[in-house]
């Protein structure tokens, strides 16, 4: 790790050096601003712990060791104390990001748990949530985390509000409320559906594996609708000609599937694995096939899955966060990498460029300019090399 130090020049004046004028004859140049003001760490160290931490799943505890051991003291307190102060100083483009989700056309929404301790008037065992939301700009889209005490649906309510277009969550009861707004589409997870016909062949015994049977009658369907936009994707389709496709193969697979689940449904116990199965793909129906009506969306909520994996791997680590301003500043950061992830961005060097530049930010349009979708590669290389 480079250690980066301020040098503040003197300046002499050559007609003064030497008089006896009662004006200062040498003047020592400012400290450039910090993102921690008068701060010890400099952007490039705090970017360093920071991806250690939100990307790499390295606890600050562990980095502590692993300063130690190159001979830098840094107390966990200190690590975390600074984490705290940076997640305030984003604030604002956080606050962005979020504008660049409501923009639409879809959001995705996922939650996970998280323990949190020190939680006001509740029990350190006591289950939090973190929340996550990706949307925006196709082509181009952002990524926010966001912690809770609850799991309650008014969570996602409170963030989309105002919002007008598509929203992607799984089965989850919770999130009924976003449908009564009018201005709301809700879209299933295909995912989830396959999942409960994957568990009825995951539970049969070793006498009864390799049989086919209706679980597998129902997964064919599903891997001919993938089939469809595996091809779409390989053909690098337009939205549009996206939408056509789906009309002209996916629809007839989907009115198929559903007639042979409807004569299915009646014929075994409610209560068995395939039963559950059937009930949970017919009560979601209308939500798992909207996404045929816009070549901009996708049959399934993988992507908000797979942006929440990070801290789902990074939680068997670090296993709890020890204060709600933690876990706070936790879903700051996340939401920081997770969105350089997404618009192809180098972490590390998307966040030394933004610790750099964010004290110097003053309006609405400077913080704009220091969105991931802002910056190019090219930029971070070039800043990076200039160091």
């Amino acid at each position: 790790i480079r250690v980066i130090r301020h040098i503040r020049p003197k300046y002499a004046c050559k007609k003064c050096e030497g008089t006896e004028s009662e004006e200062p004859t040498v003047k020592i140049a400012p400290v450039p601003d910090q993102i921690i003001p008068k701060g010890i760490p400099s952007a490039g160290l705090l970017a360093w712990i920071v991806v250690s931490k939100f990307c790499d799943s390295l606890p600050l505890y562990r980095q502590v060791k692993l300063f130690e051991r190159i001979g830098v003291l840094i107390s966990i307190s200190t690590m975390a104390s600074w984490m705290i102060q940076v997640a305030e100083k984003c604030g604002p483009i956080i606050d962005l990001l979020r504008m660049e989700i409501l923009s639409g056309p879809c959001i995705n929404i996922d939650e996970t748990t998280l323990q949190v301790l020190k939680e006001q008037d509740r029990a350190d065992e006591t289950k939090s949530y973190m929340w996550v939301f990706r949307g925006g700009p196709p082509e181009n889209p952002s990524v926010i985390f966001q912690y809770s005490r609850t799991r309650s649906g008014s969570v996602a309510k409170d963030f989309v509000a105002g919002y007008k277009g598509y929203c992607q969550t799984d089965g989850y009861a919770g999130y009924d409320c976003l449908e009564k707004d009018s201005k709301i589409k809700l879209l299933g997870c295909f995912s989830h559906a396959r999942r409960k016909f994957i568990d009825i062949i995951d539970a049969r015994g070793k006498k009864d594996k390799g049989k086919t049977g209706s679980a597998e009658q129902a997964l064919g369907y599903i891997q001919k609708l993938y089939r469809i936009e595996r091809s779409a994707a390989d053909r690098k389709l337009s939205p549009y000609k996206i939408f056509e496709l789906r009309q002209n193969e996916a629809k007839p697979v989907l009115d198929e599937f559903k007639s042979w689940m409807d004569k299915r449904v009646v014929q075994v116990p409610p209560s068995s694995l395939l039963g559950k199965a059937l009930k949970y793909t017919l009560s979601n129906w209308e939500r798992l096939i909207r996404y045929i009506e816009d070549g901009n969306l996708k049959p399934d909520n993988n992507t908000a899955e797979n942006a929440i994996r990070p801290f789902v791997v990074g939680r068997k680590n670090w296993l709890f966060s020890g204060h709600p301003n933690g876990a706070h500043a936790s879903s700051v950061l996340y939401s920081l990498v997770e969105s350089a992830k997404s618009a192809g961005l180098e972490p590390y060097a998307y966040l030394r460029f933004l610790f750099e530049k964010i004290p110097l930010a003053q309006t609405e349009d400077d913080y704009q300019k220091l969105l991931p979708k802002s910056i190019t590669t090219e930029c971070l290389s070039d800043f990076i090399k200039n160091l």
